[in-house]
């Protein structure tokens, strides 16, 4: 039976209905789907630019699916719970992805996020998009404290004072200097990041040299790591490890039910650092990708 969907990019005033279903969508049984927290961490484009790249999808005025252009030709998209297993919706879902012409992705190769266990990812290689990028996720069950690991690293949370720090650690880590203290400015006025905490983590010497933010969805859902860095100097000494800890911790504290993160399968010292904090590795997920 035919699904009539509507799809649609939202207006910066019409994006908080939709983060909303993104956030109640957040479950333990539902985990490793597109996060609040993803949205929050693209918030430092400010939100024009985010409500830009937001795709929302409609069944009789209910948003039944959401997605987010993580780039031109990548869609990071989930589905409400309720309805992964849907077939019908699944294959309009993946009709209005795969045809230009409804302004979800451009023609030509692309790449779609979806959650396993959705009936989204089997509609979407029976129209012919094949397996791409393997990704590793992780978690850590929140029911019980998370311990301390024996690290003399010295945790904040960062406020306006830190924020040079904490920006000059993350550009340091990812060899990108695009985060600016402006774009954190922009990123923690955003919707998502009310519910959100960046840590820094100092040396004995005081130096910064580790920082990751955290994005809760409220208390008894899943929080979500996005990002984790060292600073290229100070790598090799467990910071990375330390600041996970104490990242996780203040998930708990904000009542998460679980934290977790997903990365590049290939990056083999963050799976080994969050490894080392306790998270466990779920099955690699891979995405969906269109060659031409």
């Amino acid at each position: 039976m035919d699904v009539d969907t509507v799809v649609r990019s939202p207006s910066p005033a019409d994006l908080a209905r939709g983060l909303a279903a993104l956030r109640s969508w957040q479950r333990d049984d539902a985990l490793v789907q597109l996060h609040p927290g993803d949205l929050g961490w693209a918030w430092r484009q400010g939100a024009d630019a985010v409500a830009r790249a937001v795709r929302i999808w409609e069944v009789d005025g209910q948003i039944v699916a959401f997605g987010f252009l993580d780039g031109p030709t990548t869609l990071r998209m989930t589905v409400a719970p309720e309805r992964w297993t849907d077939p019908d919706l699944a294959r309009a879902l993946a009709a209005d992805a795969s045809d230009p012409g409804t302004g979800v992705l451009p023609s030509g190769p692309a790449s779609i996020e979806v959650p396993d266990g959705t009936a989204l990812r089997g509609a979407l290689h029976a129209a012919g998009w094949g397996a791409g990028e393997s990704w590793t996720p992780l978690s850590l069950d929140l029911a019980a404290p998370v311990g301390a690991r024996g690290s003399s690293l010295h945790v904040e949370i960062v406020h306006g004072a830190d924020t040079s720090d904490f920006t000059a650690v993350h550009r340091s880590a990812w060899d990108n200097g695009s985060f600016t203290d402006e774009r954190w400015t922009a990123m923690s006025a955003g919707a998502p990041f009310a519910e959100a905490r960046c840590l820094l983590g100092r040396d004995d010497a005081g130096e910064p040299v580790a920082g990751i933010t955290v994005w809760s969805a409220g208390r008894g859902r899943p929080g979500l790591i996005e990002p984790l860095g060292v600073h290229a100097a100070h790598r090799g000494a467990g910071h990375g490890t330390a600041i996970c800890v104490a990242g996780a911790a203040l998930l708990r504290e904000t009542g998460a039910s679980t934290a977790w993160v997903c990365t590049p399968s290939d990056l083999g010292s963050a799976v080994a650092t969050y490894r080392a904090a306790g998270f466990t590795r779920l099955p690699e997920r891979l995405d969906c990708v269109r060659q031409a």
